[in-house]
């Protein structure tokens, strides 16, 4: 997935503009890219286990940061 946020919204986190999830006033703007893989299991009736990995590059669409790898787990039950 490729996410970018407009001209505007770039001007503003740019100029120290703080947002719920983005901002630190210093944006050098790259657009965020995400690339995931994960692998559900049906472990016994109705249970459910997956691993989740993701890889961001440009997190919060700055390009200073980052690459990060971000883990999950996922249990599901059915019941």
């Amino acid at each position: 997935m490729s996410n970018g946020i407009s001209a505007d919204h770039q001007r503003y986190l740019a100029l120290g503009g703080l947002g719920f999830l983005l901002g630190d006033g210093a944006l050098n703007y790259g657009r965020e890219n995400i690339v995931e893989s994960y692998y559900n299991a049906h472990l016994w009736r109705g249970i459910f286990a997956g691993v989740d990995l993701q890889h961001l590059n440009n997190p919060g669409y700055n390009r200073d940061r980052g690459p990060v790898l971000a883990p999950g787990f996922r249990f599901h039950l059915d019941f």
